[in-house]
Order: C-alpha cells, then sequence, then structure tokens
C-alpha cells in the first residue's frame, strides 16, 4: 500500500490549485450570489484536460484514472464546491455513461467534444415524483419506425439549460419494471428539447439546476444507448461511479472547511491566547481531522476497486455515504469555531456550511446509501 500521492497526483494537485486561485476564488460570492454558471470557466478547466479526466487519451480525454479524478475534484471543491460539482456532474455521469455504454461510433460522435469541454454535459434520471424511486418514471418513449417520441421532463438536472448534450433514461416499458427504462443521447437544439425552471437554492448555487423537458421530442434510434430496457441497469453502474463524484467532493468541502477552521483558531485571540489552545476547540479539530482522513481512506479504497475493476457497490455508498455526513459535521463545526463571523459572508465558512447538505442528498440520499450497504453485507 502506498498512501502518498504519486507524480502525476501531485502535479494535477498543484495545478488545480493555482488555477482555482487565479480564476475561482476571486469570483466565488460574485457567482453564487447571483447563480452564475461561469461557462466560459469549464471550457478553460476542459483545455487543461480536467472536463475528460476518465477518457482515454484516443477520444481527446486525459486517460486518467479515478484517484487522479478524487484529486481533481476534491482540489476544486476545496475552493468553490458548486464548480466541483458541476466538474463531476459532467465527467462521471454524462460523459461517462456515453463513454461506458456507447458503441463506438457514438464515442467518436459526442466523446471528444464532452472531454475537452468544448460540449457541456448533462444526465437525466430524477423527475418530479420519483427521486429515490427512479423505477416510477414517467417520462416516455415511444416508438415510431426509425425514431423515438419522448414526452415528459426531468427535474434537479445540472446543466439542464446550458448543456449541449444529455443522457436520458426514459420509460419504454411498463411504470415500475426495472427492464423497462432506456438511455438515450440528446442534443440541444432537437426540436421539443427545452429546459424550463431554473432552481434557486440554498448552495452550490454556481451550478446550475433546472428541468429538462420533451415535448413530442423525436430522436433517432442511433441515439439510443445499448439495448432498450437496459436504461435503469445502466443509469445504477453510472451512480456506483458517481457516488466517488460526491464523496469527492465533500472531501473538498470538509477539507476547505476545516483549514479556514484551523486558520481562524489560531488566529482568533480570547482570554490572551489563541482559541486552538482551548481543549474545548482542540478537540473540534481532532475531530474534524480524524473523519476527514478516515474519508480520505475509504473514497480512495473506492477508487481503487473501480479502477481495478472489481465490485465496489458497497464500498462506494460507504464512501459516499459516510463522506458526506461528514462534510456537513465539518463545516458546521467549523462554523462553530468561527463563532458569529462563522455566520458572516466575509468568511468562506458559510459557504461551506450551505454547499455540504446537497451532498447527503445528491445521487442517491444517506438513507439510500444504507438499503445498498445492507442490501450488500447480508447478501455477502
Amino acid at each position: 500500500m502506498n498512501f502518498e500521492y504519486n507524480d502525476t497526483q501531485a502535479m494535477i494537485a498543484q495545478s488545480i490549485r493555482d488555477f482555482a486561485e487565479q480564476h475561482i476564488r476571486p469570483h466565488i460570492m460574485e457567482w453564487d450570489e447571483a447563480q452564475i454558471f461561469p461557462v466560459e470557466l469549464f471550457k478553460k478547466l476542459g483545455e487543461m484536460g480536467y472536463m475528460g479526466v476518465l477518457v482515454p487519451e484516443e477520444l481527446g480525454g486525459s486517460g486518467l484514472g479515478y484517484h487522479e479524478y478524487i484529486t481533481v475534484v476534491e482540489e476544486i471543491s476545496k475552493v468553490d464546491s458548486s464548480i466541483g460539482l458541476s466538474v463531476a456532474a459532467h465527467n462521471s455521469l454524462c460523459t461517462n455513461h456515453i463513454l461506458t455504454f456507447g458503441n463506438e461510433e457514438q464515442k467518436k460522435k459526442w466523446i471528444p467534444k464532452l472531454a475537452t469541454a468544448e460540449w457541456i454535459g448533462a444526465w437525466g434520471l430524477t423527475e418530479h415524483n420519483t427521486g429515490s424511486d427512479a423505477g416510477g418514471m414517467s417520462t416516455t418513449a415511444v416508438k415510431e419506425g426509425d425514431e423515438w417520441v419522448i414526452n415528459g421532463a426531468k427535474n434537479f438536472i445540472t446543466h439542464a439549460i446550458s448543456g449541449d448534450v444529455a443522457v436520458v433514461i426514459v420509460r419504454t416499458g411498463e411504470k415500475g419494471d426495472s427492464r423497462g427504462m432506456t438511455a438515450f443521447v440528446i442534443e440541444k437544439g432537437t426540436p421539443g428539447f427545452t429546459s424550463g425552471k431554473k432552481e434557486n437554492k440554498l448552495g452550490m448555487r454556481a451550478s446550475e439546476t433546472a428541468e429538462l423537458i420533451f415535448d413530442n421530442c423525436r430522436v433517432s434510434d442511433a441515439n439510443r444507448l445499448g439495448e432498450v430496457g437496459e436504461g435503469f441497469i445502466q443509469a445504477m453502474k453510472i451512480l456506483d461511479g458517481g457516488r466517488i463524484s460526491i464523496g469527492a467532493l465533500s472531501l473538498g468541502i470538509s477539507k476547505g472547511a476545516y483549514e479556514a477552521a484551523l486558520k481562524y483558531s489560531k488566529e482568533r485571540i480570547q482570554f490572551g491566547k489563541p482559541i486552538s489552545e482551548f481543549q474545548a476547540i482542540g478537540f473540534k479539530l481532532a475531530d474534524m481531522a480524524t473523519e476527514i482522513e478516515a474519508s480520505e481512506l475509504l473514497l480512495h479504497k473506492a477508487a481503487f476497486l473501480k479502477n481495478n475493476h472489481k465490485p465496489m457497490t458497497k464500498i462506494g455508498a460507504m464512501a459516499k455515504m459516510y463522506a458526506s455526513e461528514v462534510c456537513v459535521k465539518v463545516s458546521t463545526e467549523a462554523i462553530q469555531i468561527h463563532g458569529g463571523y462563522g455566520y458572516t459572508k466575509d468568511f468562506p465558512v458559510e459557504k461551506f456550511f450551505r454547499d455540504s447538505k446537497l451532498c447527503t442528498i445528491g445521487e442517491g440520499t444517506t438513507e439510500i446509501q444504507k438499503v445498498v450497504i445492507s442490501r450488500k453485507i447480508l447478501k455477502d
């Protein structure tokens, strides 16, 4: 076992830190308060290879693995987790779905544009009445000749407005049938395919979230990913890797909040000494540091399993669940350590606090992760 960054990871980490300080940190609150999705920033990240981390070089990507991918998402999220969220959604959901389940022609058509961020990707599974119960979706696709006619809507979709292409999972069979859903790739500009309401969110405000709407939207059968009826099974496999993404996002938030709290605790003087020297604060920092370390180790174990094509559903769910709950706890304690100043927008911890909660909800709630874990341990 080697618990140190290899040369590539160390180089990526430093590169991302430099990029974030120059291009992200100066604009954090501007983007957050106005809910600006900075498309041009993602184009720059694409030029650096960070929007196609897992994509093979022959398709325009960086050809790296999940350890490096965690490093990218984590380092961005330490500065602004809403940007980390969008990088994660683009890489692990839309791009990775086409990369994993597309045929050669489909990969060559869409992956190079996504890997370089020439195109921004979206991924649609959730609907208004189906969150955790994805099998109950109402959006349908009906085959007419060589085309499919899609009707319905998806909500809480990252990049629904600005995205150039979306992978969507829709119902082609009976409601509730895990073999009754199919995945399609739909390009922006396709007649009948539009975006709807942009959500006004508590946190992650620079990451765009909105509806995808389908009104007699016709797509060619050539846009179908895999076989008819495989959509739900494909989605569950994609979410396995997506849990690593949310874990990395959570880890970045935890580290960002912890580092801010540690710095403040050394600078804030009360009763003639830094508050870090008071046992109550020292113990908080000790708990935070320990839980962050545990999150990181669990996350990289999931990455190791994923890289080596070994079963990782259980460990991935554990990593996502634990890291996300830790990031909420750490960001909450970071505010407590800052006291009244932590409740103001002059310090970064209030934003980490707002952003953290999504991590226990997105890509499977904590409760769903416990369902996944318990089923696996009872079955094994």
